[in-house]
């Protein structure tokens, strides 16, 4: 696995992250500046913040916390939680835990695919969407579900997932 982030093809150098203003960053790593153990809420306080963690993020979060951008960038990759490219204003999780599953996550994962015309794993162009399979989302009782941004659509069938698609789309969350 290539992991040189000076490569052109590094997943920490999307969009126009050269960009971004830095100067809220200071305030996240003074907050955390004698924590040496503090790399994960530095990191997730920049997500917070940035909506992802752009590349100049993480080159200042390595300069000021005295360690190689390789070991940010590790954490990083390492943790699903972060994530080094923009993400969606509203993300969709649909899950394909194994109640999931059976009780027709495939059929839902078709139709909001249909819909948003994206798919799973990639975020639209416009930076509205992001779209994601997750494991479990824990709520087996009501097989198959989706989550759009944190409210919780259960017992969906195709139907239902082109509806609330549909919705997203044109700018309502139902």
């Amino acid at each position: 696995m290539d992991t040189d982030v000076e490569s052109p093809s590094c997943q920490c150098a999307g969009g126009d992250a050269d960009d971004i203003d830095l100067e809220p960053l200071d305030a996240i790593l003074d907050e955390h500046e004698n924590d040496p153990g503090a790399l994960i809420p530095v990191l997730q306080a920049t997500q917070e913040h940035y909506g992802y963690l752009p590349r100049p993020a993480l080159e200042t979060v390595a300069a000021r916390r005295g360690v190689p951008l390789s070991a940010v960038y590790g954490v990083g990759t390492f943790y699903a939680q972060f994530h080094l490219r923009p993400r969606g204003e509203h993300v969709v999780r649909i899950c394909h835990g194994t109640a999931c599953h059976v009780r027709g996550a495939p059929d839902v994962t078709r139709a909001v695919v249909e819909e948003l015309d994206l798919r799973v794993g990639e975020t639209s162009e416009d930076l509205r969407f992001t779209l994601e399979s997750v494991a479990c989302v824990g709520c087996c009782g009501l097989a198959p579900v989706m989550l759009v941004d944190q409210r919780t659509y259960g017992q969906l069938d195709s139907s239902d997932a082109h509806g609330i698609a549909a919705a997203l789309r044109e700018g309502v969350v139902p």
